[in-house]
This record gives structure tokens, sequence and C-alpha cells, in this order.
């Protein structure tokens, strides 16, 4: 079994080698990781993996590998505090949310999160007004709320709150991932203009036909290599509802990345705002600012935005909208500006088409785009690419 998981690795293109897993089965030796499948996985992962890229690989192979596996009979856990509490999540019918008000809107909100926390002075659960779980109240966390600030829930349930309070972390999308990527790439082929650049490398076979016939003896003529002279600026949102679709955003990377050699992509979330960034890592800290961007890169771009579009319509047209942070500007005055300077640009949503017109902020987003919105599908990218090249 140990064999297979170095075995399915190598076949991932993970790069492990011989020697880390000698590494991990001397540990094993040693009784580093003995009846406990987390205990062996962590072991596992921090002997032969050495790059953080390869980490949702690596999850993947495993889980594979050992599938089904159950803990040893007879073994025992604490329960998690964690686990416990979520037990206390609220419940409600569709009968019972349509009875829930929002407060009635951004500055409203703002307002009484503001009285909230200066007069609260204790914990509470259950109810519809303090800062608490388990409530209908618009702050906190595990309850339900048509319109609330989340603080202290890990992730998102009903996809209602306008703002996170709490820092949240992002995985990059894996760049290398080529199941399911060969129709996308056929359909971006369409977004070509070739031109030849570089040192001549190649034979000319038809010049130097003619030229060896006009000079009566053999004349070599040679070329520079044929380039997609097309420069692209990929926009992707990651994070929050965008985790649905995460394998084919994936596809779609992967495909422009091999498609494009004029490549360069950022990540934002939910909405474009004065910072992006490269690593999802180091997204709080290594931002990218998106003036630096509209500066660098000329206007013979071609931008594409690939996103859900779903969002509190206040992150597209508030001061402060922005779901985990104060922005100065609203997110449509930044879209507009990337739009001023790059006149062929598309959005391309992976939600279906059928469902655009029930999210206020996709028909805010679609009509920010002049109805240049197109769906994540092979139909949606050749439409993209089609409006792409007028």
């Amino acid at each position: 079994m140990f064999l297979n998981l170095f075995f399915e690795l190598k076949q991932a293109k993970v790069p492990v080698s011989l020697k880390e897993y000698l590494l991990l089965m001397e540990a094993m030796d040693k009784g580093v990781a003995q009846y406990s499948i987390e205990d062996f996985y962590y072991l596992s992962r921090a002997a032969l993996i050495k790059d953080e890229r390869h980490l949702d690989k690596f999850d993947r192979v495993f889980g594979h590998v050992f599938k089904g596996l159950e803990p040893v009979e007879g073994e025992t856990h604490d329960i998690p505090e964690e686990w416990l509490r979520k037990l206390a999540e609220k419940i409600l019918s569709a009968e019972e949310k349509q009875l829930i008000q929002s407060l009635g809107g951004w500055d409203k909100l703002m307002e009484t999160l503001k009285k909230r926390l200066e007069e609260q002075k204790e914990r509470h659960q259950g109810g519809n007004k303090w800062i608490g779980t388990a409530g209908t109240s618009p702050f906190g966390a595990y309850g339900y709320n048509p319109e609330g600030v989340r603080i202290g829930q890990k992730e998102s349930r009903h996809r209602r709150a306008v703002k996170v309070w709490d820092k949240r972390e992002f995985k990059n999308l894996d760049d290398q991932v080529e199941l399911g990527t060969r129709n996308i790439k056929v359909a971006l082929r369409r977004l070509r203009k070739f031109a030849r650049t570089g040192a001549q490398t190649q034979l000319d076979l038809d010049d130097t036909i003619k030229s060896t016939a006009h000079k009566g003896f053999l004349d070599i003529k040679m070329v520079a290599e044929r380039h997609n002279a097309v420069k692209v600026l990929l926009f992707f949102d990651v994070g929050g509802s965008m985790d649905d679709h995460i394998k084919v955003c994936e596809e779609m990377f992967s495909a422009c990345r091999s498609e494009f050699k004029h490549l360069e992509y950022f990540y934002f979330h939910n909405c474009v705002y004065e910072g992006v960034w490269k690593d999802n890592r180091r997204r709080h800290n290594d931002t990218i600012a998106l003036w630096d961007v509209l500066h660098t890169y000329p206007s013979d771009y071609k931008v594409i935005f690939v996103g859900d579009a779903s969002m509190s319509p206040y992150e597209i047209s508030y001061p402060g909208g922005a779901v985990e942070y104060w922005n100065e500007e609203a997110g449509a005055v930044w879209m507009q500006r990337i739009l001023d300077v790059y006149p062929h640009a598309v959005w391309i949503n992976p939600v279906p088409q059928n469902w655009w017109r029930h999210t206020m902020s996709i028909q805010m987003m679609k009509q920010l785009m002049s109805d240049r919105m197109y769906g994540l599908t092979l139909e949606g990218i050749d439409q993209a690419i089609q409006e792409l090249n007028k």
C-alpha cells in the first residue's frame, strides 16, 4: 500500500524521490505514526512533499490510495468543541426564513453593528438582536438572516453575508490540470494572431526551393518560429461561492497557460478593487495595486474575467462594500477603469446561464460588462472568443 502511494504520486507528476520514500519507511519503523491514519497522513506529507504547490495533488492521491480505510476497532476520539457548537446551528424552514427581515440597507447594517459592539458585554446564542450563534440576528455565526455580517464562522452556509469579519485563506488554482482541458484549448485556439519573432530556427521550405531554383545551387532559408502573439490578462475570482467551481476553473487556467505565450494572471475575490494578487497564500500582505496593472500592460491586451459574480450588490455599488475589508471606492468604479483601458474584455461565468436572472449582482456585473458575459461552457467560451476577436 505504501508503494502504491509512491507510484501514484509519481504518476500524478508529483516530484517525489526514492530517498524521500525511504525516509518515510524509516520513520514508520521508528513508530512515528503507528495506528492513526491522520498521523500517517501528516508524516507522509512532510516526508514526501517539498513544495506547497503539490499539496492539492498529494491530498487527491492520498485520498484515492487510502479510500475506505477505517480506524482501529476500539479507538476512541474526543469530539472537538467546534463540532458540538455546530450542533446548535439554526435550522429554519423556507416559510420561517421569509418572515425574517433585513435591517434595511448597507448604511443601517453598519450603523447597527457599531452600536452592538459598543453595547454587548457577553456571549449570546439563538437570539435575533445581539452578536451570537444559531439565531436570526444579522451579526454572528451558524444562524440565518437575509443580510448580515458573518463573525466566527469557518465557511459560508446560506451565502447571504454582505461582509465577513474573519480572515479567510484561499488556495491557488492548479495550472497543471490536464483532464478535461482539451476541448477548452480547442475553443481558445480561435483567439490567435500569429507572428514570427525571435531567432530564425525553422526551415522555410518554400523560400528555400524558390531561392535554390533562382540561384542554381542550394540556398537554405530560415525563418523565426510562429507564435501566438495575442496578449491576455486573466482575472480569476477565488474563494467563497467559487469553491463550487474549482475543477472547471483549473481546467480553464491550464488551457490558457498552454495556449497563450503572453499571459498574465491575477486573483481577486468577488469583485475587483484597488488590489489583486498572484498567490492566494500571501494575498493579505503581497497584493498588487490595480493601478500598477493598468499602467504596466498596454491596451492591446485582451482581458478575461472568470467568476460567478455572485455577491452582495453592495460589493459592486458601495464604498466599503467589500466583504472582507473597507474599500474606499466601489467595485463598479474599478471595473469601469479596467474597461476604459482594455476595450476587448469579457466575463466568463461558471454559474448556469438560466440562473443569472435570479441574482441581482450577476445582472449588475453583466450590465457593467455591456452584456459581454458568457457561460463557462464550450459554447460560451466560443462566443467570448468571437467577442474578443472583434
